[in-house]
């Protein structure tokens, strides 16, 4: 079989460690997960050291480690140990580009509900709310929180049990189970990498060091389109900087095909083709297409 690269973890940069960790440990599932500061202002953000480890009583652990680059912690932990509860959101397929954009690291208070175009539901007994997109939803109360270490990379498990659950009845089968293929979960790998349960593996460039300006800074008309779907509407929220009417205009000017389109004065065909080139990852050019028709 070959010889093996053998390392001590105590000898290699935390950050390497932590790449060939979750390089080599997946698919890890998300927990995508709600909660509120001591002012009742919601966040939301996704982590994948998550796992169901007990069902009586039903016991949820997901951990929010210490940022590797500077060792600070995150606004969900700060969150659970002042208030003790948590919902975690099951993350689907239909709904991954808008997890990806509420990873994005906004400042303390930014709601990254409205960020990444989630809508907010009401829980009926945890003060955080839940993600109505998300097919299931735990609604959980924090048993105990263990931290693993002070350093960067140092997880902090959160046990969190389970007091009521919400379930899609469009991803059960009829005698009540949740089909496998219609709940489309969807799992963490290294890097960029993410894996379909029922397809396989696909790509989705993680936000560590843009900001978004999110789903709700998109126009109305491009927020609101019937052709978008939630992914889409992540993608174009993942952007910088919205382009130039320069950048537009010479992206027009310079394909027949999108003046035809937009001559037409058709919105749903303008749609459909940004839509096209989101399918392609090609955001930029979704953007100039939706923009060049306003």
């Amino acid at each position: 079989m070959g010889d093996k690269i053998s390392i001590l973890p105590a000898e290699i940069p935390a950050g390497k460690l932590h790449g060939y960790l979750l390089g080599a440990i997946g698919p890890r599932p998300i927990a995508f997960a709600s909660t509120v500061d001591k002012k009742g202002r919601p966040n939301l953000a996704p982590f994948s050291f998550f796992n169901v480890f007990g069902s009586n009583p039903p016991i949820l652990i997901f951990s929010p480690s210490r940022r590797v680059r500077n060792n600070t912690t995150k606004h969900t932990l700060e969150n659970v140990l002042k208030t003790k509860e948590v919902v975690i959101n099951i993350v689907s397929f239909s709904m991954i580009q808008q997890v990806s954009l509420a990873s994005t690291e906004y400042a303390e208070g930014e709601n990254e509900f409205v960020k990444a175009g989630f809508t907010m539901v009401k829980s009926d007994l945890v003060k955080p709310f839940r993600v109505a997109e998300s097919p299931v939803q735990f609604e959980c109360r924090v048993i105990k929180v263990e931290p693993l270490g002070q350093t960067g990379g140092a997880g902090n498990l959160i046990f969190s049990e389970v007091v009521k659950i919400h379930i899609d009845p469009n991803i059960l089968t009829g005698d009540g189970r949740i089909d496998q293929d219609k709940i489309d979960l969807v799992a963490r790998m290294g890097g960029n990498w993410y894996t379909r349960a029922n397809l396989g593996l696909f790509e989705v460039p993680k936000p560590l060091h843009t900001h978004g300006i999110g789903v709700d800074q998109l126009p109305e008309h491009i927020r609101l389109s019937p052709v978008l779907t939630g992914n889409d509407l992540g993608m174009l929220g993942n952007i910088e900087e919205i382009p130039s009417e320069k950048e537009v205009e010479e992206f027009v000017a310079s394909n027949i095909e999108i003046r035809s389109i937009i001559s037409a004065d058709d919105p749903i065909k303008i749609h459909l083709k940004a839509q096209e080139y989101l399918t392609e990852a090609d955001v930029l050019s979704a953007w100039k297409v939706l923009l060049a028709n306003t």
